[in-house]
């Protein structure tokens, strides 16, 4: 199965690099000013760039035994609204993590994948359901995707992670009950490997702010919001609310432009499409070395925006990742 996933996989990335160099060309046709910014052998470079990465993602899966599992039923949480009162919700740190659902016996990703977490990571870890993320520390995306992805049970490197916890599943009662089940449950288990996310109660809006603004400082992503009397809701929920000071979203990178001045002979931006179909550029936001090793055709990037314009296009758009789909 895994063999017939990696071949169906590396066909389909193959078709859409393929795609996406003739989209490239028909818009040089068309256009001078892309003509001008985007030469052939950008073009190959970054099809031959594409080709290699899809051979190693290839390998990578013939030679690993991902387990799968179905995916977890979970909550989702929308976006802030100003017309709530305050003090009738929760408020947490969004921590920059991995979100992970502990079944009772195993790790879940979002998409059904189990982590490969070493038996003494997981040894006290309770029979119910947890909701959570696996993380280390703000900032620390990159470093904690990269061990929970290894296909290791006995990786030394988990000793860094916690599975951060932030909600009970199966538990049929208010959030405010859950937060005093999880607090007990914490204490209970008492393993280094297994804690849970801070919560607090504010009294207005400008606390609420005020302490956003903190979090951002301190290098934090944002804050969450969760109403006290909420059930657990399979689905994107009115009672879950995210807060931060930008919006994020995915988009495909189609393109390069070439950089100028200091960046000349590295990357300047990507040209990207978004899932709205809208196509953009994105040229801040990446580190020297992402300029000499920009993100691969096709691949799918995280961006960061402020609104957008009256022609649906994301203001000040800067680069943030390449998207872990895990």
């Amino acid at each position: 199965m895994t063999s017939l996933f990696a071949f169906i996989s590396c066909s389909s990335l193959i078709s859409l690099a393929s795609k996406v160099v003739n989209n490239i060309n028909t818009l040089k046709s068309k256009s001078t000013v892309f003509k001008e910014a985007v030469s052939p052998s950008l073009i190959n470079t970054s099809f031959s760039f594409f080709l290699f990465n899809c051979i190693v993602i290839s390998v990578l899966l013939l030679s690993s035994s991902t387990a799968m599992a179905k995916p977890p039923a979970i909550q989702l949480a929308t976006n802030y609204r100003q017309d709530i009162d305050v003090t009738q919700y929760y408020v947490s740190e969004k921590l920059d993590g991995i979100r992970a659902y502990w079944d009772g016996h195993q790790l879940i990703s979002k998409q059904g994948n189990v982590f490969t977490a070493p038996a003494w990571f997981i040894k006290s870890f309770p029979t119910t359901a947890i909701d959570g993320e696996l993380w280390i520390a703000r900032q620390q995306f990159e470093k904690v995707s990269g061990i929970v992805r290894t296909q290791d049970n006995k990786n030394e490197q988990w000793k860094q992670i916690k599975f951060m916890i932030f909600d009970l599943p199966k538990n049929a009662t208010s959030f405010e009950q859950r937060i005093n089940e999880m607090r007990a449950l914490v204490t209970e288990i008492n393993s280094p490997y297994l804690k849970m996310i801070e919560q607090q109660k504010l009294s207005n809006t400008e606390a609420l702010f005020n302490l956003l603004n903190k979090v951002v400082m301190d290098k934090g992503e944002g804050l969450m919001l969760h109403h006290q009397d909420a059930l657990y809701q399979i689905k994107r929920s009115r009672d879950l609310m995210k807060l931060k000071r930008f919006e994020d979203a995915e988009a495909t990178v189609i393109a390069y432009l070439p950089g100028k001045g200091k960046y000349k002979g590295l990357l300047g931006a990507i040209l990207v499409k978004n899932k709205e179909g809208v196509t953009f550029k994105i040229g801040t936001g990446f580190s020297d070395q992402e300029r000499k090793n920009p993100p691969p055709i096709g691949s799918l990037v995280t961006y960061r925006f402020t609104g957008k314009t009256n022609n649906n296009i994301p203001r000040f758009a800067s680069f943030v990742r390449i998207r872990v789909i895990y």
